[in-house]
């Protein structure tokens, strides 16, 4: 394989705009790499963005950010309380948050896949890129029972350490989700897994996401 980084001349820090529909979904498609990132580039900065949060998942999502991201580098959450599975019905609103973020002027965006079966997720990529046309944009994926996993072509190997990280900042953050069958240490272990042992990374673990453009 190629192996890419994001070594290049800059001005300033690394800016990564992390991109979730709701309160955990960052974390579970992308908390091992948002990890990894923070600690191989030190003054890298996350503008972390949440669609819906509202109530007991913005105490949540509120934990979760500063867990995965230290305080002095996260800027956000920014937390709106869109009503989850009505994204698609209030597009116009949705929209306009977007419009807000051109300031953020990233060098890595985070959002969903565009294929996602879920109708908010669906929703959130598809404006990441209408309003983000020229960035480098991964697209993360989130299992649930619809069984939408498909062949990502970007992989990012995490070390054992972040692995458990990953696992224990999801499971002491989203307390409310414990009730949730597939919401277990046991799912996100073996999507990484799986992962891992398509890139043949050397801890057996990794995160996948898809890329729909990539300038060499």
């Amino acid at each position: 394989m190629i192996c890419l980084n994001l070594n290049r001349e800059r001005t300033g820090p690394l800016t990564v705009l992390c991109v979730g529909a709701h309160s955990d979904d960052i974390e579970i498609g992308c908390g091992g790499t948002i990890l990894r990132l923070a600690g191989e580039y030190p003054g890298a900065v996350f503008h972390w963005v949440v669609f819906s949060a509202s109530g007991v998942r913005e105490a949540e999502a509120k934990r979760a950010a500063g867990l995965f991201v230290a305080s002095d580098r996260l800027r956000g959450p920014l937390l709106k309380s869109f009503r989850d599975g009505f994204m698609p019905f209030e597009g116009c609103e949705v929209k306009q948050v977007f419009e807000g973020l051109k300031t953020v002027a990233p060098d890595l965006i985070f959002t969903h896949n565009r294929k996602d079966s879920h109708q908010d997720h669906r929703l959130i990529a598809e404006l990441t890129w209408n309003t983000f046309r020229d960035h480098l944009i991964l697209e993360y994926e989130v299992p649930k029972y619809d069984g939408d996993m498909g062949r990502p072509s970007v992989f990012v190997p995490l070390d054992s350490e972040v692995v458990e990280k990953k696992i224990q900042y999801l499971l002491n953050s989203f307390q409310s989700q414990h009730a949730k069958r597939w919401f277990e240490q046991s799912t996100f272990r073996a999507l990484m897994r799986l992962r891992g042992m398509e890139c043949n990374s050397s801890s057996t673990y990794a995160e996948a996401f898809y890329c729909r453009k990539l300038l060499l």
